[in-house]
């Protein structure tokens, strides 16, 4: 299974995310919101490899510093081929790309590191649905402009506010650096 790393964002742009997740699925449309699993919420991810030793988790919290890092949660993307992921970009400001930088460093001896997630390669942003017919993107896209989440007037002031690891093989993840506002509302371990 895979591991991932995965910026945390402050908790009024995980509501704006959620709330967008569900105008998708009272629309009858593919939504994160249909994943009710304890570790699924908003966030972006930073790496991605087979294993990750949990010795990682220092090298971790240094290369997230500092926190919280000013974002901004942008307009809608489309990604992929025949089945599409729609998301919100996240706009790639300098420190934001040297968190990712910093991170990417460190799970650098990883087996079978996410390619895509490679600096470079990396498009950062926050998944709303993903596996989308052509006509069920067209119906997000209808429901989402008609929630006001379409323009420029939808770009989000947000920040990272912390880390986490997710472990597909535990289906758990923990905090390894900032705080996470949603569950606990406390920092990291240090």
């Amino acid at each position: 299974m895979v591991q991932t790393v995965e910026a945390l964002l402050d908790a009024a742009t995980e509501r704006v995310v959620v709330g967008q997740w569900q105008v998708l699925q009272r629309a009858g449309l593919p939504s994160q919101a249909d994943h009710t699993g304890s570790t699924n919420r908003p966030h972006v991810t930073l790496a991605t490899a087979a294993q990750m030793p949990a010795a990682l988790d220092d090298a971790l919290r240094e290369a997230a510093q500092p926190l919280p890092q000013d974002v901004r949660l942008g307009p809608l993307v489309v990604l992929g081929g025949r089945r599409h992921v729609l998301a919100r970009l996240l706009v790639a400001t300098p420190g934001l790309l040297a968190l990712h930088a910093r991170t990417a460093e460190v799970v650098s001896g990883c087996p079978e590191p996410g390619e895509l997630l490679a600096p470079g390669a990396w498009t950062p942003h926050v998944t709303l649905a993903r596996g989308l017919t052509g006509e069920q993107l067209a119906g997000a896209l209808a429901a989402l402009g008609g929630a006001g989440a379409l323009g420029p007037a939808a770009d989000v002031g947000a920040a990272v506010v912390g880390v986490r690891r997710f472990d597909g093989d535990a289906r758990a993840v923990r905090l390894v650096a900032g705080r996470d506002e949603l569950r606990s509302g406390g920092p990291a371990p240090r």
